[in-house]
Order: structure tokens, then sequence, then C-alpha cells
């Protein structure tokens, strides 16, 4: 079985001051929020290269997530 042509679907972050822009894409810098703290993202479009939400990709993308939100709760 595969899945294709899934569009995030963000909706419940809206709430959350500068998570989505108007248009309801989240607001980022590579895996985290450039708007909210503590929050981070995994699988987006483009959002570390082309394979970043794809099966190719997103496991590289959630290493790195994963490494700077280790990170931030050891408070570096």
């Amino acid at each position: 079985m595969l899945a294709t042509g899934y569009r995030p679907d963000l909706p419940y972050l809206a709430s959350l001051d500068g998570a989505l822009d108007a248009s309801g894409h989240p607001v980022h810098r590579g895996d985290c929020s450039a708007a909210v703290p503590g929050l981070a993202f995994v699988g987006l479009e483009w959002q570390r290269s082309l394979s970043s939400n794809s099966l190719r990709g997103a496991g590289r993308d959630a290493a790195r997530t994963a490494r700077h939100v280790a990170a931030r709760l050891r408070g570096r």
C-alpha cells in the first residue's frame, strides 16, 4: 500500500501565535518553529532537502530534530 499526494493538515496549531502562516503552513527554520519555542516539525516539504517529506529523507530529518529537542531539554 502506498500513500501519495498528502499535505500537512495542522489547524490544531492555529491557536499558537506565529506557528502557521496565513496559508496554514508551518513557519519554521529547518526543524524548529520560528515563533513557538519548543515546537519542532518533521516531514515537511523542503524542510531540509527535496527528500524531507518522503520516507527517504524523513528519518534523517527526524534524527536531527531529535538531537535539537534533546539539546533544548538539557538546557543548551
